[in-house]
């Protein structure tokens, strides 16, 4: 795995750019030089991230979220060496 989180990323498994291998690091979220931790989905070419509105569902049980737009910047919580061997303990 590379150090440089993906473009674009999403905690929704439903959505097309969910990838749980990168989720298992762990990422975080510089957004306008603040840390944000209810981040849905980011995107950073287009300068964008979706964070819930409150507790609001849609009709399908999924969070009503909120674009907002700025500078993002996501990075890795954990090494990547890391993240597998948290992944080869839960196996075991």
């Amino acid at each position: 795995m590379t150090d440089t989180p993906p473009d674009r990323l999403s905690v929704n498994p439903r959505n097309p750019n969910y990838d749980e291998g990168i989720l298992s690091r762990g990422i975080g979220i510089r957004f306008n030089g603040v840390e944000k931790t209810n981040v849905e989905e980011y995107c950073v070419s287009e300068g964008w991230i979706r964070v819930a509105a409150g507790r609001a569902l849609d009709r399908k049980g999924n969070p009503i979220t909120l674009k907002l737009n700025g500078t993002v910047e996501p990075y890795f919580e954990r090494p990547a060496a890391a993240a597998d061997t948290a992944d080869a303990d839960s196996e075991g």
